[in-house]
């Protein structure tokens, strides 16, 4: 969680996008090891396209590396997981949902978005329970407290480009 945090920072700090990050790892089922597969940061703005949030990136650049359209039994032995800054958008939940991932643990909350003007869109606890019921385990609040302060400092110049 806490590259996904920290790419959320560096992203806000030089300016290149928006305060979201997200990291997906590959995890062996047997021993519990875990290695970097993809990266993603928000750059809607940098490159004017409104669906390149942090973990559509992530999502996209995972399944190329992978050669595969699902990360779920893409690698036998394997399971990929997610780690996201902030909880996601409605868009970027409907990508988690579909992308294969067996897991997500996001840090900052919908609240803490919302509240530095961000749109997240019809995003609850149903939609949750919906990634919970197809198999992805979801955690909250690793590391809230950090990536709310990314989020308060894009707040004070940033672009809110979904309001």
């Amino acid at each position: 969680m806490a590259l996904a945090v920290e790419l959320s920072a560096t992203n806000v700090r030089k300016g290149t996008g928006g305060p979201f990050g997200c990291a997906i790892f590959e995890r062996d089922v047997k021993t519990g090891e875990m290695k970097l597969t993809s990266v993603g940061m928000n750059q809607v703005v940098t490159l004017n396209n409104s669906a390149l949030h942090g973990e559509m990136l992530a999502i996209q650049f995972a399944q190329m590396k992978l050669h595969t359209y699902s990360l779920q039994n893409a690698t036998p032995g394997k399971e990929y997981e997610m780690f996201t800054s902030c909880e996601p958008c409605c868009m970027c939940l409907g990508g988690t949902l579909w992308s294969g991932v067996s897991r997500i643990v996001c840090a900052a909350t919908k609240a803490d978005a919302t509240a530095i003007g961000f749109d997240e869109g019809p995003v609850n606890d149903d939609s949750y329970a919906h990634l919970e019921k197809a198999g992805i385990m979801v955690t909250k609040n690793v590391l809230r407290d950090e990536a709310n302060k990314v989020l308060q400092n894009y707040g004070k110049n940033g672009v809110l480009y979904n309001r």
